[in-house]
């Protein structure tokens, strides 16, 4: 029973984390056009700031605390999906770190990539969350 209670609170760790990951290079993306120092800008800092502290590392927290005792009580620590999985989540670990550097970058006014940067690194998490997916759901091998 308690794998179940795991697994569901798992998946909304794991919502919780991609809509922050999702959601943070979107407002950088906007956060580029304003000002440094402005009102707009000072907004954006306070978003990101609160979007990675109170969202973003809490629930990529609950989902790698959750997910390990899924696979050590599930066994899944044997299978070949899983240790492709877990690369990809490693990979979905170190976006997260970058966005954290970002958010430094941002809130001591020294970005200096363009939107564009942002917008590329914005389809990351979409691309890693489509691995994980199929590996989870289908486990090709």
């Amino acid at each position: 029973m308690a794998y179940e209670w795991i697994k569901a609170l798992h998946v909304m760790a794991v919502i919780s984390w991609m809509a922050g990951l999702f959601y943070l290079p979107r407002l950088m993306i906007y956060h580029c056009d304003a000002p440094p120092g402005s009102v707009q800008s000072e907004t954006f800092k306070v978003m990101e700031r609160r979007l990675l502290k109170a969202i973003m590392n809490p629930a990529m927290i609950v989902t790698w605390l959750a997910g390990l005792y899924l696979v050590w009580d599930g066994g899944w620590y044997l299978s070949g999906w899983m240790h492709a999985k877990f690369a990809l989540v490693l990979a979905m670990s170190a976006f997260h770190g970058k966005c954290v550097g970002w958010v430094r970058d941002f809130a001591g006014d020294r970005n200096t990539r363009a939107q564009r940067y942002y917008r590329f690194a914005n389809e990351v998490p979409t691309l890693l969350m489509i691995g994980i997916v199929i590996l989870v759901i289908v486990k090709p091998f």
